[in-house]
């Protein structure tokens, strides 16, 4: 009940600093500030901030892979409410150790593909 709770709590906080907006209550990304490169994480305000809004083409274009993160831990958040309320044990994400290094290779992938400064690759640029 608290995850949901904070959830809608982060919604609504950054539906409210609407991020989309230069100069607003959310600060800059700082990687992108100091050293003019896009994180991984750039952007996902404003890809929350569209989601909230519900504008996804929005939310594709400021962060592909933010967007795709969210969606699979809204679903495992999903079942683990529904394995509680039955009862049942869930899969233990012991059993997939390759997991941690499929979210690590694909970082860095979106991290480096999105700053290659060629197109295609410039559309993913925000």
């Amino acid at each position: 009940m608290a995850i949901a709770v904070g959830a809608v709590a982060v919604c609504a906080a950054v539906a409210w600093a609407d991020p989309t907006t230069p100069g607003g209550v959310i600060p800059p990304c700082p990687t992108y500030s100091l050293f003019g490169i896009l994180c991984p994480g750039c952007g996902s305000s404003r890809m929350l901030y569209s989601l909230v809004h519900l504008d996804v083409p929005a939310a594709l274009h400021y962060n592909a892979l933010g967007l795709v993160a969210l969606a699979v831990l809204t679903v495992v958040f999903g079942l683990w409410t529904w394995s509680r309320v039955r009862d049942t044990p869930m899969p233990r994400w012991t059993r997939y150790r390759w997991a941690p290094h499929l979210v690590l290779v694909l970082t860095v992938v979106w991290f480096v593909v999105r700053n290659i400064p060629v197109a295609p690759f410039t559309a993913l640029r925000i």
